[in-house]
């Protein structure tokens, strides 16, 4: 066993520079332009630009054959995917590194290097750029060392490693479809009281423009931000706070626009329920504190002055018809809920305080225990990673049996 460095048993040709394939050089069909999603996602199916041949025959020296390995190298780094048979004939852009194994070197043996920690601490050794990250150079990616074994030794070593990550892949899908019954078996809870209804169950018809008020915010313009003052919330942030996630603020306004609007309008208070309505619905916030703060209009839909309801349990029933909410949404790319269509949404509720705070803490308790599940299977799902990522190290130190 031996380590050679990368470019003495591949070739490495970084993809043009980003002038040399400018948008009016496209065509609606011909050959195809790789970019990074193609390494990402490890698909090359979807392909958004084309060249003519001439073009093609300018840049043939950027292009892609089966079994040559592309990587991402801007941004999301590193990802590399193998250049499958029958791929349309194309060349690579900017944004990725083509690596041409050399006849001593299988180029699944090196993929499953490029994807090993090792490898990946001697890229970030070199990577450049503070916001959007890069690779270094060719010549510096070149003098990354490989260890080299016979081919033969290589695609054992393959073999056992397609083996292992089967067995690791299906035992992450066992994972992920235990989360999934975890979370289904809550909702189907959610469904089961939800759908009770009628003097029987002591429920109550009503449209929920009737319960309470429905409304917005008013308008905050970008000129009346600024650098500090009381918190102004997106649907970036209700989401954050909605998910028990740490907050970052970015937008503010002042004191004296904040009292302004109080005392004209009002701002939420501790028992009102903010929703997200435009492009991530159902997003949803019980305000249960005395936090200062605002948010923007048109995307949140402010639930309030609901006093014969119980703030949680709202917030499970709109959890529960949050799919029926969102077929009220208008169009298929813009996604939204109209505050007047919502307001005639008609639903079931106990007509007792003391009944919907029953059904609350009993679907608080199935709450915890799903999140607990959850959290453990997620645990798992990370055990299972790091399990990958010890069998590629141990592999590329000769350690593997």
């Amino acid at each position: 066993m031996e380590y050679i460095e990368l470019g003495k048993i591949a070739e490495l040709v970084r993809g043009p520079f980003g002038g040399s394939l400018k948008k009016n050089i496209f065509v609606n069909d011909g050959i195809a332009v790789y970019e990074q999603q193609h390494a990402i996602y490890n698909q090359f199916d979807q392909i958004r630009y084309f060249i003519d041949e001439s073009k093609f025959n300018e840049m043939k020296r950027f292009e892609v054959k089966p079994n040559d390995l592309i990587m991402s190298c801007s941004g999301t780094l590193g990802k590399v995917a193998i250049v499958p048979k029958g791929v349309k004939k194309g060349i690579i852009n900017q944004a990725l590194l083509k690596i041409t194994p050399s006849s001593k070197l299988d180029s699944r043996f090196l993929e499953y290097y490029m994807k090993s920690t090792i490898f990946f601490e001697f890229l970030n050794a070199d990577v450049k750029g503070a916001a959007i990250k890069n690779v270094a150079s060719v010549k510096e990616l070149k003098k990354i060392p490989v260890m080299v074994i016979s081919l033969e030794e290589q695609r054992t070593i393959v073999a056992k490693l397609d083996q292992a990550f089967a067995a690791i892949d299906q035992a992450k899908t066992n994972i992920e479809k235990n989360i999934t019954n975890a979370k289904e078996l809550f909702q189907s809870k959610l469904n089961q009281i939800f759908s009770q209804k009628g003097d029987d169950f002591g429920y109550d018809k009503h449209k929920l423009g009737n319960l309470g008020i429905i409304t917005s915010s008013k308008r905050i313009y970008k000129s009346e931000y600024v650098k500090e003052g009381i918190p102004f919330y997106r649907t970036k942030e209700i989401k954050e706070l909605a998910n028990d996630k740490e907050i970052s603020l970015e937008l503010f306004i002042s004191e004296e626009k904040y009292l302004e609007i109080k005392e004209k309008f009002g701002v939420p208070k501790i028992g009102d329920i903010l929703m997200s309505a435009v492009g991530t619905i159902g997003e949803i916030l019980v305000i249960e504190n005395e936090n200062r703060f605002y948010f923007k209009d048109g995307n949140i839909v402010w639930f309030k002055d609901f006093n014969d309801v119980n703030s949680f349990y709202l917030k499970y029933l709109l959890r529960t018809f949050v799919e029926n909410l969102k077929s009220l949404a208008k169009g298929a790319a813009y996604s939204a809920l109209t505050i007047e269509k919502i307001k005639e949404y008609e639903v079931y509720i106990p007509n007792t305080l003391e009944e919907q705070q029953k059904i609350v803490t009993q679907l608080d308790q199935l709450q915890e225990q799903t999140n607990l599940l959850v959290t453990k299977y997620k645990q798992k799902l990370a055990n299972l990673e790091e399990l990958k990522k010890s069998i590629l190290e141990k592999a590329f130190k000769g350690e593997l049996v």
